[in-house]
Protein backbone atom coordinates (compact mmCIF):
# COMPACT_ATOMS: atom_id res chain seq x y z
CA UNK A 1 0.00 0.00 0.00
CA UNK A 2 2.87 2.45 0.96
CA UNK A 3 5.12 1.38 -2.08
CA UNK A 4 2.15 2.17 -4.43
CA UNK A 5 1.04 5.77 -3.18
CA UNK A 6 4.63 6.52 -3.07
CA UNK A 7 4.82 5.56 -6.85
CA UNK A 8 1.64 6.78 -7.45
CA UNK A 9 2.70 10.47 -6.28
CA UNK A 10 6.72 9.88 -7.96
CA UNK A 11 4.21 9.92 -11.11
CA UNK A 12 2.15 12.66 -10.43
CA UNK A 13 5.51 14.57 -10.09
CA UNK A 14 7.10 13.42 -12.81
CA UNK A 15 4.02 14.51 -15.28
CA UNK A 16 4.32 18.21 -13.51
CA UNK A 17 7.92 18.32 -13.99
CA UNK A 18 7.08 16.75 -18.05
CA UNK A 19 4.69 20.04 -18.06
CA UNK A 20 6.87 22.49 -16.50
CA UNK A 21 9.84 21.51 -18.71
CA UNK A 22 7.07 21.67 -21.66
CA UNK A 23 6.62 25.37 -20.78
CA UNK A 24 10.74 26.03 -20.10
CA UNK A 25 10.55 24.44 -23.87
CA UNK A 26 8.18 26.71 -25.75
CA UNK A 27 9.64 29.86 -23.81
CA UNK A 28 13.52 28.93 -25.04
CA UNK A 29 11.41 28.10 -28.60
CA UNK A 30 10.00 31.24 -28.78
CA UNK A 31 13.12 32.75 -28.13
CA UNK A 32 15.16 30.94 -30.66
CA UNK A 33 12.54 31.39 -33.23
CA UNK A 34 13.08 35.02 -33.20
CA UNK A 35 16.72 34.45 -32.88
CA UNK A 36 16.49 32.43 -36.11
CA UNK A 37 14.39 35.17 -37.76
CA UNK A 38 16.85 37.18 -37.48
CA UNK A 39 19.64 35.55 -38.92
CA UNK A 40 17.45 34.33 -41.80
CA UNK A 41 17.04 38.12 -42.50
CA UNK A 42 20.89 38.57 -42.67
CA UNK A 43 22.03 37.86 -46.01
CA UNK A 44 25.34 36.85 -47.69
CA UNK A 45 28.25 38.63 -46.77
CA UNK A 46 29.96 38.69 -50.65
CA UNK A 47 29.39 39.98 -53.27
CA UNK A 48 30.59 37.28 -55.84
CA UNK A 49 27.85 36.38 -57.45
CA UNK A 50 25.65 39.64 -56.88
CA UNK A 51 24.14 41.04 -59.88
CA UNK A 52 24.47 45.16 -60.13
CA UNK A 53 21.48 47.10 -59.32
CA UNK A 54 21.51 50.08 -60.42
CA UNK A 55 21.86 49.28 -64.80
CA UNK A 56 18.63 48.05 -63.87
CA UNK A 57 17.16 50.76 -62.60
CA UNK A 58 18.98 52.89 -65.12
CA UNK A 59 17.16 50.84 -67.97
CA UNK A 60 13.77 51.27 -66.36
CA UNK A 61 10.91 54.39 -67.53
CA UNK A 62 10.12 56.75 -65.14
CA UNK A 63 6.70 54.99 -63.42
CA UNK A 64 7.47 51.45 -64.24
CA UNK A 65 7.09 48.72 -61.79
CA UNK A 66 10.49 46.78 -61.09
CA UNK A 67 9.74 43.08 -59.92
CA UNK A 68 13.62 41.67 -58.98
CA UNK A 69 14.09 37.65 -59.33
CA UNK A 70 15.14 36.27 -56.53
CA UNK A 71 18.91 36.01 -55.73
CA UNK A 72 21.35 38.46 -53.88
CA UNK A 73 22.16 42.04 -56.18
CA UNK A 74 24.90 44.59 -55.06
CA UNK A 75 24.66 47.97 -54.65
CA UNK A 76 24.81 51.35 -53.59
CA UNK A 77 22.15 52.42 -56.22
CA UNK A 78 21.07 56.17 -56.65
CA UNK A 79 17.01 56.22 -57.70
CA UNK A 80 16.56 59.54 -59.35
CA UNK A 81 13.13 58.91 -61.08
CA UNK A 82 9.57 57.53 -60.03
CA UNK A 83 9.89 53.71 -59.57
CA UNK A 84 8.08 50.78 -57.42
CA UNK A 85 10.95 48.39 -56.97
CA UNK A 86 9.61 45.28 -55.10
CA UNK A 87 11.87 42.40 -53.86
CA UNK A 88 9.59 39.27 -54.47
CA UNK A 89 8.18 38.84 -50.82
CA UNK A 90 12.09 39.57 -49.87
CA UNK A 91 13.52 36.92 -52.03
CA UNK A 92 15.76 39.83 -53.26
CA UNK A 93 18.75 41.12 -51.12
CA UNK A 94 20.81 44.24 -51.76
CA UNK A 95 24.43 43.85 -50.21
CA UNK A 96 26.15 46.97 -50.11
CA UNK A 97 29.78 46.54 -49.38
CA UNK A 98 31.43 49.20 -50.92
CA UNK A 99 33.56 52.30 -49.42
CA UNK A 100 32.91 53.65 -45.79
CA UNK A 101 30.32 56.29 -46.51
CA UNK A 102 28.32 55.16 -49.15
CA UNK A 103 24.69 54.64 -48.90
CA UNK A 104 23.02 51.21 -49.87
CA UNK A 105 19.92 53.15 -51.42
CA UNK A 106 19.43 56.87 -52.30
CA UNK A 107 16.24 58.27 -52.92
CA UNK A 108 15.99 61.24 -54.93
CA UNK A 109 12.37 61.43 -56.91
CA UNK A 110 8.81 61.81 -55.72
CA UNK A 111 6.72 58.96 -55.73
CA UNK A 112 9.01 55.84 -55.20
CA UNK A 113 7.77 52.68 -53.48
CA UNK A 114 10.42 50.45 -52.11
CA UNK A 115 9.14 47.31 -50.86
CA UNK A 116 9.26 43.77 -49.68
CA UNK A 117 13.40 43.51 -50.26
CA UNK A 118 16.20 42.53 -47.92
CA UNK A 119 18.79 45.23 -47.46
CA UNK A 120 22.28 44.74 -45.91
CA UNK A 121 24.40 47.79 -45.12
CA UNK A 122 28.10 46.74 -44.44
CA UNK A 123 29.47 50.53 -43.79
CA UNK A 124 28.90 52.22 -40.23
CA UNK A 125 29.26 55.34 -39.24
CA UNK A 126 26.67 57.97 -40.98
CA UNK A 127 26.03 55.82 -43.79
CA UNK A 128 22.11 54.63 -43.65
CA UNK A 129 20.82 51.79 -45.64
CA UNK A 130 18.58 54.03 -47.03
CA UNK A 131 18.26 57.57 -47.09
CA UNK A 132 15.28 59.61 -48.83
CA UNK A 133 15.60 63.07 -50.25
CA UNK A 134 12.22 63.13 -51.64
CA UNK A 135 8.70 63.60 -51.01
CA UNK A 136 5.78 60.77 -50.50
CA UNK A 137 8.11 57.91 -50.29
CA UNK A 138 7.11 54.37 -49.06
CA UNK A 139 9.27 52.16 -47.89
CA UNK A 140 7.37 48.88 -46.75
CA UNK A 141 7.99 45.15 -45.85
CA UNK A 142 12.14 45.72 -45.98
CA UNK A 143 13.73 43.64 -43.63
CA UNK A 144 17.26 46.16 -43.09
CA UNK A 145 20.83 44.91 -41.16
CA UNK A 146 22.49 47.61 -41.25
CA UNK A 147 26.22 48.67 -39.25
CA UNK A 148 25.12 52.23 -39.17
CA UNK A 149 22.21 53.98 -39.64
CA UNK A 150 18.82 52.13 -40.92
CA UNK A 151 16.14 54.52 -42.87
CA UNK A 152 17.28 58.17 -43.02
CA UNK A 153 15.09 61.12 -44.51
CA UNK A 154 16.09 64.53 -45.01
CA UNK A 155 13.46 67.02 -46.12
CA UNK A 156 11.08 64.61 -47.12
CA UNK A 157 7.90 64.81 -46.69
CA UNK A 158 4.81 63.34 -46.84
CA UNK A 159 6.46 59.92 -46.58
CA UNK A 160 5.37 56.21 -45.35
CA UNK A 161 7.55 53.69 -43.26
CA UNK A 162 5.69 50.88 -42.48
CA UNK A 163 6.41 47.40 -41.71
CA UNK A 164 10.07 47.18 -41.56
CA UNK A 165 11.98 45.29 -39.48
CA UNK A 166 15.76 47.01 -38.74
CA UNK A 167 18.42 45.46 -37.03
CA UNK A 168 22.25 46.37 -36.04
CA UNK A 169 24.23 44.10 -37.98
CA UNK A 170 28.42 43.65 -37.67
CA UNK A 171 29.92 41.92 -40.85
CA UNK A 172 32.03 39.21 -40.61
CA UNK A 173 35.85 40.25 -39.56
CA UNK A 174 34.72 43.89 -38.86
CA UNK A 175 34.90 45.94 -35.23
CA UNK A 176 31.63 47.06 -34.04
CA UNK A 177 31.53 49.98 -35.38
CA UNK A 178 29.41 53.29 -34.41
CA UNK A 179 25.20 52.03 -33.77
CA UNK A 180 23.10 54.79 -35.93
CA UNK A 181 19.41 55.26 -35.10
CA UNK A 182 16.84 52.55 -37.20
CA UNK A 183 14.38 55.37 -38.28
CA UNK A 184 15.93 59.16 -38.58
CA UNK A 185 14.11 62.02 -39.81
CA UNK A 186 15.27 66.04 -39.71
CA UNK A 187 13.12 68.42 -41.51
CA UNK A 188 10.39 65.71 -42.68
CA UNK A 189 7.01 66.98 -42.06
CA UNK A 190 3.99 64.74 -42.42
CA UNK A 191 5.70 61.30 -42.14
CA UNK A 192 3.47 57.99 -41.32
CA UNK A 193 5.85 56.05 -39.21
CA UNK A 194 4.12 52.30 -38.77
CA UNK A 195 4.39 48.70 -37.65
CA UNK A 196 8.25 48.66 -37.91
CA UNK A 197 10.27 46.60 -35.50
CA UNK A 198 13.50 48.32 -34.48
CA UNK A 199 16.29 46.46 -32.24
CA UNK A 200 19.59 46.93 -31.07
CA UNK A 201 20.43 50.28 -32.31
CA UNK A 202 21.06 53.55 -30.68
CA UNK A 203 17.63 55.35 -30.88
CA UNK A 204 14.99 53.35 -32.56
CA UNK A 205 12.76 56.62 -34.12
CA UNK A 206 14.72 59.49 -34.11
CA UNK A 207 12.92 62.83 -35.14
CA UNK A 208 13.86 66.31 -35.12
CA UNK A 209 12.52 69.17 -36.79
CA UNK A 210 9.30 67.16 -38.47
CA UNK A 211 5.91 68.54 -37.55
CA UNK A 212 2.91 66.54 -37.91
CA UNK A 213 4.56 63.09 -37.84
CA UNK A 214 2.40 59.89 -36.80
CA UNK A 215 4.36 57.28 -35.25
CA UNK A 216 2.02 54.44 -34.44
CA UNK A 217 2.10 50.55 -33.29
CA UNK A 218 5.89 50.17 -33.59
CA UNK A 219 8.18 47.83 -31.68
CA UNK A 220 11.41 48.95 -29.96
CA UNK A 221 13.79 46.50 -28.46
CA UNK A 222 17.41 47.32 -26.44
CA UNK A 223 17.78 50.46 -27.30
CA UNK A 224 19.07 54.00 -25.83
CA UNK A 225 16.01 55.32 -26.92
CA UNK A 226 12.75 54.13 -27.75
CA UNK A 227 11.47 57.04 -29.25
CA UNK A 228 13.88 60.14 -28.85
CA UNK A 229 11.69 63.48 -30.90
CA UNK A 230 12.54 67.19 -30.53
CA UNK A 231 10.84 69.59 -32.19
CA UNK A 232 8.03 67.55 -33.96
CA UNK A 233 4.96 70.09 -32.96
CA UNK A 234 1.54 68.32 -33.51
CA UNK A 235 2.73 64.54 -33.59
CA UNK A 236 1.61 62.14 -32.43
CA UNK A 237 3.11 58.91 -30.53
CA UNK A 238 0.52 56.18 -30.27
CA UNK A 239 0.12 52.97 -29.51
CA UNK A 240 3.84 51.62 -29.26
CA UNK A 241 6.12 49.00 -27.19
CA UNK A 242 9.23 49.68 -26.21
CA UNK A 243 11.14 47.10 -23.92
CA UNK A 244 14.46 46.97 -22.34
CA UNK A 245 15.76 50.17 -23.77
CA UNK A 246 17.23 53.31 -21.40
CA UNK A 247 13.68 55.28 -21.97
CA UNK A 248 11.40 54.24 -23.61
CA UNK A 249 10.03 57.84 -25.10
CA UNK A 250 11.66 60.94 -24.49
CA UNK A 251 9.62 64.03 -25.87
CA UNK A 252 11.67 67.39 -25.70
CA UNK A 253 10.55 70.87 -26.68
CA UNK A 254 7.24 70.36 -27.96
CA UNK A 255 3.90 71.48 -28.20
CA UNK A 256 0.54 69.90 -29.03
CA UNK A 257 1.66 66.39 -28.81
CA UNK A 258 0.01 63.37 -28.07
CA UNK A 259 1.44 61.00 -26.57
CA UNK A 260 -1.49 57.65 -26.16
CA UNK A 261 -1.59 54.24 -25.61
CA UNK A 262 1.99 53.57 -25.51
CA UNK A 263 3.10 50.50 -23.25
CA UNK A 264 6.79 51.68 -22.21
CA UNK A 265 8.01 48.20 -19.77
CA UNK A 266 11.54 47.36 -18.33
CA UNK A 267 13.73 50.76 -18.63
CA UNK A 268 15.78 50.00 -15.61
CA UNK A 269 19.32 48.94 -16.41
CA UNK A 270 20.57 52.63 -15.75
CA UNK A 271 20.53 55.08 -13.16
CA UNK A 272 18.63 57.16 -15.94
CA UNK A 273 16.58 55.18 -17.28
CA UNK A 274 12.54 56.30 -17.58
CA UNK A 275 9.22 54.97 -19.22
CA UNK A 276 8.84 58.26 -20.69
CA UNK A 277 10.51 61.53 -20.08
CA UNK A 278 8.83 64.86 -21.14
CA UNK A 279 11.35 67.75 -21.08
CA UNK A 280 10.17 71.49 -21.96
CA UNK A 281 6.76 69.83 -22.99
CA UNK A 282 3.50 72.72 -23.46
CA UNK A 283 -0.20 72.09 -23.99
CA UNK A 284 0.50 67.93 -24.76
CA UNK A 285 -1.27 64.82 -23.84
CA UNK A 286 -0.09 62.57 -22.45
CA UNK A 287 -2.86 59.71 -22.12
CA UNK A 288 -3.75 56.00 -21.55
CA UNK A 289 -0.02 54.58 -21.53
CA UNK A 290 1.17 51.72 -19.40
CA UNK A 291 4.68 52.69 -17.96
CA UNK A 292 5.56 49.20 -16.07
CA UNK A 293 8.96 48.21 -14.48
CA UNK A 294 10.99 51.19 -14.80
CA UNK A 295 13.53 53.01 -12.79
CA UNK A 296 11.48 56.43 -13.18
CA UNK A 297 7.80 55.75 -14.91
CA UNK A 298 7.06 59.15 -16.04
CA UNK A 299 9.40 62.20 -15.47
CA UNK A 300 8.50 65.64 -16.08
CA UNK A 301 10.45 68.37 -16.38
CA UNK A 302 10.31 71.96 -16.83
CA UNK A 303 6.96 71.20 -18.76
CA UNK A 304 3.91 72.95 -18.18
CA UNK A 305 -0.07 72.89 -19.12
CA UNK A 306 0.18 69.20 -20.16
CA UNK A 307 -2.65 67.32 -19.40
CA UNK A 308 -1.59 63.21 -17.91
CA UNK A 309 -4.52 61.40 -17.50
CA UNK A 310 -5.75 57.41 -17.26
CA UNK A 311 -2.02 56.65 -16.97
CA UNK A 312 -1.17 52.91 -15.44
CA UNK A 313 2.08 53.08 -13.23
CA UNK A 314 3.11 50.03 -12.22
CA UNK A 315 5.95 48.42 -10.22
CA UNK A 316 8.13 51.37 -11.23
CA UNK A 317 10.79 52.54 -8.58
CA UNK A 318 9.45 56.08 -8.72
CA UNK A 319 5.80 56.21 -10.40
CA UNK A 320 6.17 59.96 -11.31
CA UNK A 321 8.79 62.89 -10.52
CA UNK A 322 8.11 66.40 -11.40
CA UNK A 323 10.89 68.15 -11.45
CA UNK A 324 10.48 72.44 -12.19
CA UNK A 325 7.08 71.38 -14.03
CA UNK A 326 4.28 74.01 -13.05
CA UNK A 327 0.55 73.84 -14.20
CA UNK A 328 0.51 70.32 -15.36
CA UNK A 329 -3.15 68.16 -14.90
CA UNK A 330 -2.28 64.94 -13.38
CA UNK A 331 -5.49 62.95 -13.05
CA UNK A 332 -7.46 59.33 -13.43
CA UNK A 333 -4.27 57.62 -13.28
CA UNK A 334 -3.65 54.43 -11.09
CA UNK A 335 -0.25 53.82 -9.17
CA UNK A 336 0.08 49.98 -8.26
CA UNK A 337 3.61 48.68 -6.63
CA UNK A 338 5.61 51.52 -7.21
CA UNK A 339 8.29 51.67 -4.73
CA UNK A 340 8.51 55.67 -4.16
CA UNK A 341 5.07 56.63 -5.80
CA UNK A 342 5.53 60.48 -6.77
CA UNK A 343 8.45 62.79 -6.21
CA UNK A 344 8.14 67.22 -6.79
CA UNK A 345 11.37 69.18 -7.02
CA UNK A 346 10.78 72.79 -7.73
CA UNK A 347 7.46 71.98 -9.07
CA UNK A 348 4.13 74.00 -8.58
CA UNK A 349 0.37 74.72 -8.98
CA UNK A 350 0.26 71.07 -10.57
CA UNK A 351 -3.03 69.67 -10.47
CA UNK A 352 -3.03 66.57 -9.09
CA UNK A 353 -6.84 65.18 -8.38
CA UNK A 354 -8.85 62.08 -8.87
CA UNK A 355 -5.99 59.58 -9.47
CA UNK A 356 -5.65 55.82 -7.78
CA UNK A 357 -2.71 55.26 -5.42
CA UNK A 358 -3.01 51.57 -4.08
CA UNK A 359 -1.19 52.18 -0.93
CA UNK A 360 -3.81 54.72 0.30
CA UNK A 361 -6.67 53.24 2.35
CA UNK A 362 -9.05 55.58 2.10
CA UNK A 363 -12.75 56.41 3.51
CA UNK A 364 -15.83 56.71 1.27
CA UNK A 365 -18.98 57.88 3.56
CA UNK A 366 -20.95 58.16 0.20
CA UNK A 367 -20.57 55.45 -2.28
CA UNK A 368 -19.20 57.41 -5.00
CA UNK A 369 -15.70 55.41 -5.33
CA UNK A 370 -14.14 58.72 -4.49
CA UNK A 371 -12.17 58.63 -0.98
CA UNK A 372 -13.13 61.60 1.39
CA UNK A 373 -9.75 61.85 2.63
CA UNK A 374 -7.30 63.45 0.36
CA UNK A 375 -4.03 62.11 0.10
CA UNK A 376 -0.60 64.02 1.15
CA UNK A 377 2.09 61.65 -0.81
CA UNK A 378 4.48 61.16 2.34
CA UNK A 379 8.35 62.11 1.54
CA UNK A 380 9.86 60.45 4.64
CA UNK A 381 11.20 57.70 2.61
CA UNK A 382 12.49 59.10 -0.38
CA UNK A 383 14.16 61.79 1.94
CA UNK A 384 15.69 59.62 3.93
CA UNK A 385 17.04 57.26 1.12
CA UNK A 386 18.40 60.34 -0.49
CA UNK A 387 20.70 60.46 2.22
CA UNK A 388 21.84 56.78 3.07
CA UNK A 389 20.96 54.51 -0.05
CA UNK A 390 21.18 51.29 2.44
CA UNK A 391 17.75 52.10 3.71
CA UNK A 392 16.09 51.16 0.94
CA UNK A 393 16.72 47.26 2.49
CA UNK A 394 13.80 48.31 4.75
CA UNK A 395 11.41 49.05 2.03
CA UNK A 396 7.85 48.18 3.50
CA UNK A 397 9.39 46.61 6.58
CA UNK A 398 7.24 47.50 10.06
CA UNK A 399 9.60 49.52 11.39
CA UNK A 400 9.81 51.66 7.83
CA UNK A 401 6.24 51.86 8.06
CA UNK A 402 5.89 53.07 11.85
CA UNK A 403 8.34 55.93 11.28
CA UNK A 404 6.89 56.76 8.14
CA UNK A 405 3.33 57.32 9.53
CA UNK A 406 4.96 59.15 12.84
CA UNK A 407 6.68 61.88 10.22
CA UNK A 408 4.46 64.69 9.76
CA UNK A 409 7.32 67.49 9.41
CA UNK A 410 5.96 70.40 6.29
CA UNK A 411 2.59 68.28 5.74
CA UNK A 412 1.18 71.31 4.50
CA UNK A 413 3.89 71.16 1.57
CA UNK A 414 3.42 68.11 0.71
CA UNK A 415 1.82 66.54 -3.15
CA UNK A 416 -1.50 66.10 -2.26
CA UNK A 417 -4.45 64.16 -4.33
CA UNK A 418 -7.74 65.93 -2.52
CA UNK A 419 -10.20 63.45 -3.89
CA UNK A 420 -8.12 59.92 -4.76
CA UNK A 421 -10.52 56.94 -6.10
CA UNK A 422 -11.17 54.02 -4.26
CA UNK A 423 -10.40 51.79 -7.29
CA UNK A 424 -8.76 52.38 -11.21
CA UNK A 425 -10.81 54.33 -13.02
CA UNK A 426 -12.62 52.82 -15.67
CA UNK A 427 -11.27 54.27 -18.58
CA UNK A 428 -7.63 53.93 -16.94
CA UNK A 429 -4.98 52.02 -19.15
CA UNK A 430 -5.50 48.20 -17.44
CA UNK A 431 -2.66 45.94 -15.79
CA UNK A 432 -3.66 43.49 -18.87
CA UNK A 433 -2.10 45.38 -21.58
CA UNK A 434 1.50 45.16 -19.41
CA UNK A 435 2.02 42.61 -21.91
CA UNK A 436 2.27 38.67 -22.21
CA UNK A 437 5.31 37.80 -20.07
CA UNK A 438 3.21 36.94 -16.44
CA UNK A 439 0.78 34.60 -18.14
CA UNK A 440 3.86 32.04 -18.09
CA UNK A 441 4.99 33.07 -14.64
CA UNK A 442 1.04 32.84 -13.31
CA UNK A 443 1.10 29.28 -14.83
CA UNK A 444 4.54 27.86 -12.95
CA UNK A 445 3.16 29.17 -10.44
CA UNK A 446 -0.06 26.93 -10.03
CA UNK A 447 1.36 23.81 -11.55
CA UNK A 448 3.98 24.68 -8.47
CA UNK A 449 1.39 25.46 -5.50
CA UNK A 450 -0.51 22.38 -7.09
CA UNK A 451 2.53 20.02 -6.41
CA UNK A 452 2.84 21.54 -2.70
CA UNK A 453 -0.48 20.51 -2.57
CA UNK A 454 0.16 16.68 -3.47
CA UNK A 455 3.05 16.68 -1.51
CA UNK A 456 1.22 17.65 1.83
CA UNK A 457 -2.09 15.11 1.01
CA UNK A 458 0.34 12.57 0.44
CA UNK A 459 2.74 13.38 3.73
CA UNK A 460 -0.80 13.16 5.62
CA UNK A 461 -2.60 10.33 4.22
CA UNK A 462 1.08 8.67 5.60
CA UNK A 463 1.22 9.95 8.98
CA UNK A 464 -2.74 8.40 9.01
Amino acid sequence: MFINKRNHLLSVIKVLLLMMAGLLFISLYHCSTISAETTAETTAETTADAIPLQPIIDAARSGEVIMLAPGTYSGPVHIDKRLTINGNNNRATLLNTSAEGQIAVLIRADGIQLTNMNIQQNNDGESAAVQVEADRVTLSGLAVHTAGFGIVLREANSGVITKNKIRWFIPKGAASGTRGNGIDLYNSHGTEIKENKIAYLRDGIYLENSRNTVVDQNELFYLRYGVHCMYINGSKIINNVGEYNITGAMVMGVTDVVVSGNSFRKQSQNVHSQGILLYDVRTSSIVNNVVEGNRVGIYIQQSSNNILQNNLVLRNYIGIQFEDAEGNRFQRNGFVANVIEAQATGSRDNEMNGNYWDSFEGLDLTGDDVSDLPYAINPFYQQLISKNAAYQLFFQSPGMTFLSDMYTNGKSQWSTDPAPLMQLAAGAATEGQTGDGQGTVMVVGWLLLFLSVISIIYMGVLRI
